[in-house]
């Protein structure tokens, strides 16, 4: 049993933890808590080394990597979420290359550009799953996909999502050689409320950032539309806006009724 912060896996499990660089250089991410690893390894990421916190762990012991039983005192200093669920595990990365994504004939894409904040972009991943969106596509990136506050706030949906990273032309070239109609946010003269727009066909919804909105490079490439709002503030967080947006999307491509009912957590 590892009973010390000082082992070397350890010294390894948090430079990764905390150095987006480290994990670039490496080609390794950290996932904490027991649904994100099942859905990690449900979706095909592959495992490097697995540390397990008896005392607090329930499941069956993952198989495919190296096992590393440590102490609780050691898991309480690694781990982001506290005493949650007892297990850590190491995994590689996957290719993010715009070039992996082949669209389906009805696809729906969210492109992201900028996005800055770690759990705007787990909160939009969230999104996209829960209301069957076929991709996420972040323009001009500013945060790394596998950062442990996308992971957490995304509950492990980043795991079962396309995720691609391009820069504004290189998406733009691939929306228009594969026969997207592109949806653009921002206000102006010619905006369409959302229920105003038809989103039943190939399309890309495309996102600002946090703080400025969508650059002026997006807003000359398609249609434009806006989520109307009845209070005093003429603004939503990106994550809350975008989420609006993927539930229009699902509501018109299933006739109003969407499959599954659950309770916000």
């Amino acid at each position: 049993m590892i009973e010390s912060i000082q082992n070397s896996n350890i010294k390894q499990l948090t430079h990764i933890l905390a150095k987006n660089a480290a994990r670039r250089a490496s080609g390794v991410f950290v996932v904490e808590g027991g649904q994100e690893n099942r859905r990690a390894l449900q979706f095909g990421f592959v495992p490097v080394k697995f540390f397990i916190c008896e005392k607090f762990f329930t499941g069956n012991v993952p198989q495919g990597a190296e096992i590393h039983s440590i102490s609780d005192k050691v898991y309480e200093k690694v781990a982001y979420r506290g005493t949650t669920e007892g297990i850590i595990g190491i995994y590689e990365t996957k290719n993010t290359d715009l070039n992996q994504f082949t669209p389906s004939p009805n696809s729906s894409v969210i492109v992201i550009e900028g996005v800055e904040k770690p759990g705007n972009l787990g909160a939009i991943l969230r999104s996209a799953e829960a209301f069957a969106i076929d991709a996420v596509i972040v323009t001009d990136c500013k945060t790394d996909f596998y950062n442990p506050n996308v992971i957490r706030s995304s509950v492990g949906c980043l795991f079962g999502m396309n995720i691609f990273a391009a820069s504004n032309a290189t998406v733009a070239d691939f929306l228009t050689k594969n026969s997207f109609c592109i949806f653009t946010t921002f206000i102006n003269e010619n905006a369409k409320t959302i229920e105003n727009i038809d989103f039943r066909g190939r399309c890309a919804l495309v996102f600002g950032t946090e703080h400025s909105g969508l650059s002026e490079f997006w807003q000359s490439q398609g249609a434009n539309f806006v989520i109307p709002m009845g209070g005093t503030i003429d603004s939503l967080n990106l994550g809350s806006a975008v989420a609006i947006a993927c539930y229009e999307l699902a509501r018109q491509r299933v006739a109003g009724r969407l499959k599954n009912y659950s309770r916000a957590k």
